[in-house]
């Protein structure tokens, strides 16, 4: 089966500076693990990787750029040069401001004297004339003095910045200037081909034998090389190699190492060997240009698991079995590892773990090891099962053994688990088949199981669905009911209040028009005139005839009158009875 891998991801953040070739360089470095244990760096033999500081012994026209900036340091090495009696690099040129070549404030103005390199640095305009003044002269244009690389006639002019470190090499009779900027790094060739590195400063040089060229401009902090741990797949680091080119002494030419720089993620580290002395680097940014120094490996101490395949192994009872091993380890100190001669803990591991794993097999049969699939905290018994001596053999003797092992080259073993087994032969094969019979009736019954349950989830769920309608319709209906009584009582409620309403307007009705008779009666009984009295009783019979018509009879009810009338209706009455019975 295919293995997996897994790995602590870890990330630098403002790693030490601290390199080879600096005089600073492992004096007393000391790194805390993750386990609170200390790295020592002293190699078995405690030789010395140190190289002697190139800036600390004074050369001839080799001025180091100090806080004043490069115009001193350039002043500085022409006065050298002055006083040698050799020629000079500044020139005597006064700018004007109204014709000639401009140079802007920030810029260098370049001449060819001759084929050397004269410099302008002040700013101003600088006429063609006097003649005399550019004979044998050429203006070749201006350079920023914050430009990368410069290089003009043998003169080199290189900055870099904080993260970057500048590789150069001499050629002969050129003036070479390095200007980094603050925090800045350049490695340099001298014309003895001497390799050496210059960090948050600079120099400039006039080599009156041999020069400085630049061979590259190193990132350090983004190199191009990615170490990988071939077995976890963990970033353990980036390199980058620096070469240089040679001419043999047939003219072949070639590319040959002169720098190594390395970028140490945090929780990791670096063993460099020099001979057979070791040294351990801790975790930041290094550069090696010791010929002598290489790097042994890049090694991580943080938690590192993988599952590991183990050869075939042999049961008391002959019958092959391979496992699978679940490791999961740390490395504390790469020191031991290394002096060991593993260059990765798994490769320690591996080989001690198939050692022990096969001691304890050999002594253990088919039956015992069959039944149990895998080792951990859930399956610890109380030793009745037959399975029992493969398990207790695995928690006692393998895990004290490796552990006890692991400490020998610098590992601590976290855990240790069976994850598979595999066993092979014809007796194999037979409890495959068995296994696979069994595996398949389960399987049948796990699909019938399933079937039976989804139908019953089925049902419930239709029963659920009717039980949620019924009580969808019994809302329903309470909702109409609600309705007609709410609509019936409000039809009472509007009949009861036009019922009072209408009983409200007659009576006000019949009390305003008693009130009108009563005031009326009044006003006709405080008539006292007999001519008044009897216009109103005209007015009243004007009144009277034009309600009823003017072909009414009007029977008088009170007096003789009345009595004539009665009496007239009789007769009338009996007359049409008369008639009727004819």
């Amino acid at each position: 089966m295919d293995s997996k891998s897994f790995a602590d991801n870890t990330t630098v953040v403002g790693g030490p500076l601290s390199t080879l070739g600096d005089s600073s360089y492992l004096q007393s470095l000391k790194k805390p693990t993750a386990n609170g244990k200390s790295i020592a760096n002293d190699g078995p033999s405690g030789a010395s990787f140190q190289t002697a500081e190139y800036m600390n012994t004074e050369r001839p026209f080799f001025v180091t750029i100090g806080k004043d900036g490069l115009i001193a340091a350039l002043q500085k090495l022409d006065l050298e040069l002055r006083n040698s009696g050799r020629t000079y690099i500044l020139s005597h040129k006064r700018p004007t401001d109204w014709i000639g070549k401009e140079i802007t404030p920030g810029q260098l103005g370049l001449i060819n004297h001759g084929g050397l390199p004269k410099i302008l640095t002040r700013p101003g305009r600088y006429p063609g004339f006097p003649l005399r003044n550019w004979w044998a002269r050429e203006w070749c244009g201006t350079k920023g003095l914050s430009d990368t690389v410069i290089s003009f006639r043998g003169l080199t002019v290189v900055q870099v910045s904080q993260n970057q470190v500048l590789l150069m090499i001499v050629s002969f009779l050129h003036l070479v200037l390095t200007v980094p900027l603050s925090n800045k790094a350049a490695v340099v060739s001298d014309p003895q081909n001497h390799i050496f590195v210059i960090k948050n400063a600079g120099f400039v040089a006039y080599a009156i034998e041999g020069s400085y060229n630049v061979l590259a401009i190193v990132d350090q902090t983004h190199l191009r090389t990615p170490v990988k741990d071939h077995i976890t797949g963990a970033i353990l680091g980036w390199t980058d190699e620096v070469t240089m080119q040679s001419s043999t002494a047939d003219g072949t030419k070639k590319e040959y190492v002169v720098a190594l720089f390395l970028n140490i993620p945090a929780n990791n580290c670096a063993i460099l060997q020099k001979g057979d002395d070791l040294q351990l680097l801790p975790a930041g940014q290094h550069y090696i240009t010791n010929p002598n120094v290489t790097l042994r490996g890049l090694y991580t101490l943080g938690e590192n698991q993988k599952e590991m395949p183990t050869k075939d192994i042999f049961t008391r009872d002959q019958v092959p079995v391979s496992l699978t091993i679940y490791l999961k380890w740390q490395l504390t100190e790469p020191m031991k590892l290394a002096t060991h001669g593993y260059h990765t803990p798994y490769d320690a591991l591996r080989d001690k773990t198939q050692s022990i794993l096969t001691q304890i097999v050999a002594h253990l049969d088919y039956s015992s090891m069959v039944k149990q699939r895998s080792l951990g905290p859930d399956n610890l018994d109380d030793g009745t099962d037959a399975s029992s001596a493969f398990l207790d053999a695995l928690r006692t003797r393998a895990m004290d053994d490796l552990l006890l092992a692991a400490l020998e080259y610098g590992i601590v073993l976290k855990d240790l688990a069976v994850i598979d087994r595999q066993f092979k032969g014809d007796i194999a094969s037979t409890m495959d088949k068995l296994t696979t019979r069994a595996l398949q009736a389960q399987v049948e019954a796990a699909n019938v199981d399933r079937e039976n349950s989804n139908k019953i989830k089925q049902e419930e769920g239709a029963l659920a669905v009717a039980r949620v309608k019924a009580q969808a319709q019994n809302t329903q209906a309470d909702a109409q009911a609600y309705s007609v009584v709410a609509a019936a009582r409000a039809q009472a409620q509007r009949l009861q209040i036009e019922a009072e309403a209408q009983a409200q307007a007659t009576r006000l009705a019949a009390e305003a028009d008693a009130q009108a008779i009563r005031i009326k009666a009044e006003a006709d009984s405080l008539v006292v005139d007999k001519f008044a009295r009897e216009m109103e009783l005209r007015r009243m019979e004007i009144a009277r005839v034009q309600a009823f018509g003017s072909k009414t009879v009007f029977v008088p009810t009170e007096g003789i009158g009345a009595q004539m009338g009665s009496a007239m209706a009789l007769g009338m009455a009996a007359g049409m009875g008369s008639d009727s019975r004819r």
